[in-house]
C-alpha cells in the first residue's frame, strides 16, 4: 500500500517560517535601515521591483500546475463548481468585509486607530477576494479529495480571478471608504495575475508538446517546488523590514488582525462543506470545495496590497497575517473534514 505523503515538511511548519521572517525583517529595518532604503528606490508605478521579481517566484510555479483543459469537463458533475464558485465569489468577498469592518470598526474601535482600521480592512478584502489556487492541492490530498475535480475548480477559479477580482475589490473597498487608484489596482491583476498566468500556459503547453505530460509533472513542475515558498519568505523579509515600527509599536494588532481572518476561515469552509452535504455531493467533492473557499491565494493579496499600499502599509500587514494564521486553521479544518467523511455518501 502506497504510503501517504501528506503536507510537506515546508509547508506544514509555514507558520514558524513566517514567525522567523518576521523576527528577521524586523530585525534588518532596526539595525540596518539602509537594506529598507535602498530597496525603496527601486519602484515604477507604486510597484517595487525587487518583490515585484520575488512574487512572480511565488506564483509562476502555481500557475504551472494548472491544466485549463481540464475546464471542458465542468458540465459532467456540475455541482461541485457551483459551490465554489458561489461561496467564492458571491459570498466569501463579502462576508469578509462584514467580519472585519465589524471588527475593526467596531468591537476593536478603542484599539485600533482609524486610520490603520482602514488600511486592515482593505488587506482582510483583498484576502476575500483572493481563493486559493495552489494550496488547495495539498489540503485536497489530505482529505482524499478527488485530485481531477480539484484541479477543475482551480482553474475555473484563476478564469474567473482574471475578471472578478478587480471589480470586487474596487467595489468593496469604496464600499469601506478606501479611495484606490484603478490604474495601480488594474496594474496589479496585469502582473500578478496574467503575465504569470500566460506564462505557466505557454509554459505548459511548450514543454508537453516536446517532453510529453509524464515529464512535465513528475520532473519539469517539481523544478520549481521550491521557489514559491522561498520567494514568499524572502518577499516576507523584505516586507517586515519595512513594517518593524509599525509592529514594534502595536504588537497587539497581529492578534486583533488575526481574529477576524481565522473566524472568516472557519466561516467559509461550513459555508461550502455544509452546502456539499445538502447537496448529498461525495465528500471527494466536497472536502475540497470547502478547502478552496476557506483558503486565500495569499500570495496575490501580499502583491496586490504591496502595490496598491506600499510596502509600510496596514493591508501589506494583514494580508501577511492572512499568510501567519492560514496553515494552522486549513491544517485543522483537514482534520474536521477527515473526521465528518461518514456524513456524506461514497464516490461512485
Amino acid at each position: 500500500m502506497e504510503k501517504k505523503q501528506g503536507i510537506g515538511f515546508f509547508e506544514k511548519y509555514l507558520t514558524i517560517w513566517v514567525a522567523l521572517c518576521i523576527v528577521t525583517g524586523i530585525a534588518i529595518g532596526q539595525w540596518l535601515p539602509v537594506v529598507p532604503r535602498t530597496l525603496s528606490k527601486f519602484e515604477y508605478a507604486n510597484v517595487s521591483i525587487p518583490v515585484a521579481i520575488l512574487i512572480w517566484l511565488m506564483i509562476y510555479p502555481m500557475m504551472l500546475k494548472v491544466d485549463f483543459q481540464s475546464v471542458k469537463n465542468i458540465g459532467k458533475r456540475p455541482q461541485g463548481i457551483i459551490v465554489t464558485c458561489v461561496t467564492n465569489w458571491l459570498i466569501k468577498p463579502f462576508t469578509m468585509f462584514g467580519i472585519a469592518f465589524l471588527f475593526f470598526f467596531v468591537i476593536f474601535k478603542t484599539l485600533i486607530p482609524a486610520e490603520l482600521a482602514e488600511e486592515y480592512l482593505a488587506g482582510a478584502v483583498l484576502l476575500g477576494a483572493a481563493p486559493c489556487t495552489a494550496m488547495v492541492f495539498v489540503w485536497s490530498y489530505l482529505t482524499n479529495g478527488d485530485a481531477a475535480y480539484t484541479l477543475v475548480q482551480v482553474a475555473v477559479n484563476d478564469l474567473i480571478i482574471l475578471v472578478a477580482f478587480a471589480p470586487i475589490v474596487a467595489f468593496l473597498l469604496g464600499v469601506g471608504g478606501v479611495t484606490i487608484p484603478w490604474n495601480t489596482l488594474l496594474l496589479s491583476v496585469v502582473l500578478f495575475v496574467v503575465i504569470p498566468l500566460s506564462a505557466g500556459i505557454i509554459t505548459r503547453v511548450t514543454v508537453i508538446r516536446r517532453k510529453g505530460v509524464e515529464y512535465f509533472t513528475n520532473i519539469f513542475v517539481k523544478k520549481f517546488s521550491n521557489y514559491t515558498t522561498g520567494g514568499l519568505l524572502l518577499t516576507l523579509i523584505i516586507l517586515f523590514s519595512f513594517q518593524g515600527e509599525t509592529i514594534l509599536n502595536n504588537p497587539l494588532h497581529i492578534i486583533l488582525i488575526a481574529i477576524p481572518l481565522i473566524l472568516q476561515t472557519v466561516l467559509i469552509f461550513f459555508v461550502a462543506y455544509g452546502w456539499a452535504k445538502w447537496w448529498k455531493l461525495p465528500h471527494n467533492i466536497a472536502a475540497p470545495a470547502g478547502m478552496i473557499g476557506a483558503s486565500n491565494f495569499f500570495e496575490l493579496a501580499v502583491a496586490v496590497a504591496i502595490s496598491l499600499f506600499g510596502l509600510q502599509s496596514g493591508a501589506a500587514l494583514a494580508t501577511v497575517v492572512g499568510v501567519l494564521v492560514e496553515v494552522p486553521v486549513m491544517l485543522m479544518l483537514v482534520k474536521i473534514a477527515n473526521r465528518t467523511q461518514k456524513w456524506f455518501p461514497k464516490a461512485e
